[in-house]
């Protein structure tokens, strides 16, 4: 098995970007969902409610942001001192906000009031202790510093998604990019779909991470990343084959046991 793509979301719910190789941070990859947008009440922003934000694509140069958008000219960032608490998950967060100019711009693209904040302390935020140890960090990720998917699972799902369609009466879709599932590590060359599912350790390259738990998909995954539009897969078909304690899942969390670097065709061996 080999590590096939790496990809992190400078933002969270914002366009991300494939890279050859990433740092591992002991919270996820370097720069990986260290920004957020809130509503104007201080409550976490996604692109579950304001798919729009999936066409700010953000990228990072050294301590500052730059966002670029289809509404306006790209808008550099620099993050300002005043900080506020935001819940993140189920957990209160201290961030900092980044700014009227970039709260503007945002609020052009999503067509309401937003804000911009970034998690200056990465070690501020712990992971859920029922899936974690007591000194386990995320950054601004729905819950874990990494999320694996493989491309033999993914291939699966779009068989079962052309079966699903047929069944109806629909014209089989295309097949679904991985980039709906929006993933850090993509693995190709396991050799059964949904394997990772058993997985407990896996070292990637020189890294060990441990698998914290199964990855429960959202609405989110409806979201056409080309588009912006809503429909019903993958959901409609892994509450088929994929539902278990009323979830549908799709990929695990990763922790890292260890900082260090990984890369684009690294080896994947389970521990």
């Amino acid at each position: 098995m080999r590590l096939a793509s790496i990809r992190f979301y400078p933002v969270k719910s914002t366009a991300g970007h494939e890279v050859p190789e990433a740092e591992v941070e002991p919270w996820g990859l370097a720069g990986d969902r260290r920004y957020l947008v809130t509503d104007e009440h201080g409550a976490v922003v996604t692109a579950r409610q304001d798919p729009l934000l999936l066409a700010c694509v953000a990228r990072l140069d050294g301590g500052s942001l730059t966002l670029t958008g289809p509404h306006a000219a790209p808008l550099r960032v620099t993050p300002g001192a005043a900080r506020s608490t935001v819940t993140v998950g189920r957990t209160p967060v201290e961030l900092t906000d980044c700014g009227d100019d970039a709260a503007h711009w945002l609020s052009g693209l999503v067509g309401r009031t937003v804000r911009l904040k970034w998690l200056d302390d990465p070690t501020r935020r712990p992971v859920n202790p029922e899936y974690g140890r007591p000194g386990d960090r995320v950054s601004l990720a729905d819950g874990y510093p990494l999320l694996l998917t493989s491309s033999a699972s993914l291939a699966q799902l779009n068989d079962w998604i052309v079966e699903t369609a047929l069944e109806r009466g629909e014209e089989a879709p295309e097949p679904l990019p991985m980039r709906r599932f929006r993933p850090n590590v993509v693995i190709d060359g396991v050799g059964t779909p949904f394997a990772e599912d058993e997985w407990k350790r896996v070292r990637i390259g020189a890294v060990d991470f441990r698998v914290s738990k199964l990855c429960d998909r959202c609405v989110l995954t409806t979201v056409d990343p080309a588009t912006y539009t809503k429909g019903k897969e993958p959901i409609r078909t892994l509450s088929r084959h994929r539902r278990r304690d009323g979830k549908v899942w799709f990929g695990v969390n990763l922790i890292p046991d260890m900082p260090g670097r990984i890369a684009q065709g690294d080896s994947v061996t389970i521990l």
